[in-house]
C-alpha cells in the first residue's frame, strides 16, 4: 500500500484572549490507500482540530497552522490555493442535524454537492442522489428526497450525512466522532456501513472517536492522543494484546468487561492538563504510574517498537 495522506510536524495554534495554546502540537501520521486509521483520546486532545487542519478549514482569526506538511495523493495542501475537500476528501461531522439545513430539503442539500462540483444538471443530480441512498441501504431514497432532516432519526440523519460526503467519491473520508450521539443498536449499523464504503469503494478512512471500544470495530491501525501530542501507534490487535504507552493501557483497562461483575469501573487517576500551561517534559508524567525522573524533565520522542510507535522513555534502548 502507498500513503495517500502524510502529515509531517503539524501544529495549529489558538489565541483566545491573551492566552495561547497549541493543539495538535507536532503531530506526523499517515494514512495508507484503503486504510482505515482510527484516532482516539480524551476531549481536547487534537484530533478534531487534526481534521479540520486536513480539511483546510481551521477556525480564523482564533487558529492558524503554525507548522507542518499536509501531503494528500502526492500534494502539499498548505500550498495549493484550492483545496480539493468535498470533491477528494470529505468530512462527516459528529452532529447531523447541526450539519443539515432544517429549512432545505434533504435533496436540495445533496443535489448542491453535484451540481457544484460537475455542473450536471438537477435531474441527473437526483438521480445519482438516490442511487448513493440505496447502495448506503437507505429505506425509500425517493420519497427521502423530498423531505427535511427533521422528519428523520438520528441514525437516519447521519446516514445522509454519509452520503453527502460519498457523493463526489472521495479518496480520504474523515469521520469525526460520526456515532457519538447515536444509541448502540444505530452506532453498529453506521459502523457497519463504513466498512462497506471501505471495502466496496477502497475510499480510505480516518475515524475519529473518543471510545476506543468503537475505534476497535473498524481501525486497521489506532492513533492514541492525549494533550495535543501522539502517544502511540499500533495495528489495531497490537495495541489491544499489549498496549505500550501507560495512557493507552489506562484507556484500555477503563473500558467495561460484560464477562466480569465489578462494584467499580477503572479509570485513570489526575485531570487531563492546561494546553496553555502544559506539563514538563511527557505531558502525561502527572497522571502515570511508572513516571521517572526523565519524564518530568525531557519530552520523549516516538520509538519505533516492532512496527509500533510510542512517545514513552521506557522504550529508550529497545527501539528498532
Amino acid at each position: 500500500m502507498n500513503p495517500l495522506l502524510t502529515v509531517e510536524d503539524l501544529v495549529v495554534e489558538f489565541k483566545i484572549s491573551k492566552a495561547k495554546f497549541r493543539t495538535p502540537d507536532g503531530v506526523s501520521f499517515t494514512v495508507m490507500e484503503n486504510e482505515c486509521v482510527g484516532f482516539v483520546g480524551e476531549s481536547g486532545s487534537g484530533k478534531s482540530v487534526t481534521a479540520l487542519a486536513i480539511m483546510g478549514l481551521v477556525p480564523k482569526p482564533q487558529g492558524r497552522i503554525l507548522r507542518g506538511r499536509i501531503i494528500f495523493d502526492g500534494t502539499d495542501l498548505l500550498k495549493v490555493d484550492e483545496h480539493p475537500r468535498g470533491k477528494k476528501i470529505s468530512m462527516v461531522f459528529q452532529n447531523p442535524l447541526n450539519s443539515l439545513n432544517p429549512n432545505m430539503k434533504i435533496g436540495k442539500q445533496l443535489t448542491e454537492v453535484l451540481e457544484e462540483h460537475y455542473g450536471i444538471s438537477h435531474k441527473q443530480a437526483i438521480e445519482k442522489v438516490v442511487e448513493i441512498m440505496k447502495q448506503l441501504q437507505i429505506a425509500d431514497p425517493e420519497e427521502m428526497v423530498k423531505r427535511y432532516p427533521f422528519e428523520y432519526s438520528g441514525g437516519m440523519r447521519q446516514r445522509v450525512m454519509i452520503a453527502m460526503a460519498m457523493l463526489c467519491e472521495p479518496k480520504l473520508l474523515i469521520a469525526d466522532e460520526p456515532t457519538t450521539a447515536l444509541d448502540v443498536t444505530i452506532q453498529a449499523q453506521i459502523i457497519q456501513l463504513f466498512k462497506q464504503l471501505k471495502s466496496q469503494s477502497k475510499t480510505s478512512i480516518l475515524f475519529i472517536s473518543h471510545d476506543l471500544s468503537v475505534i476497535s470495530q473498524i481501525a486497521d491501525r489506532i492513533i492514541v492522543m492525549y494533550a495535543g501530542k501522539i502517544c502511540e501507534i499500533s495495528p489495531m490487535k497490537e495495541l489491544f494484546e499489549k498496549p505500550l504507552h501507560p495512557y493507552t493501557a489506562g484507556l484500555i483497562s477503563s473500558i467495561p468487561d460484560m464477562k466480569e461483575r465489578k462494584t467499580r469501573l477503572k479509570s485513570i487517576e489526575g485531570n487531563v492538563p492546561s494546553l496553555i500551561d502544559p506539563p514538563s517534559g511527557c505531558r502525561f508524567h502527572p497522571r502515570c504510574q511508572q513516571r521517572m525522573k526523565k519524564c518530568v524533565e525531557s519530552e520523549p520522542p516516538l520509538f519505533s517498537i516492532k512496527g509500533r510507535q510510542v512517545k514513552c522513555w521506557l522504550y529508550e534502548g529497545v527501539e528498532d
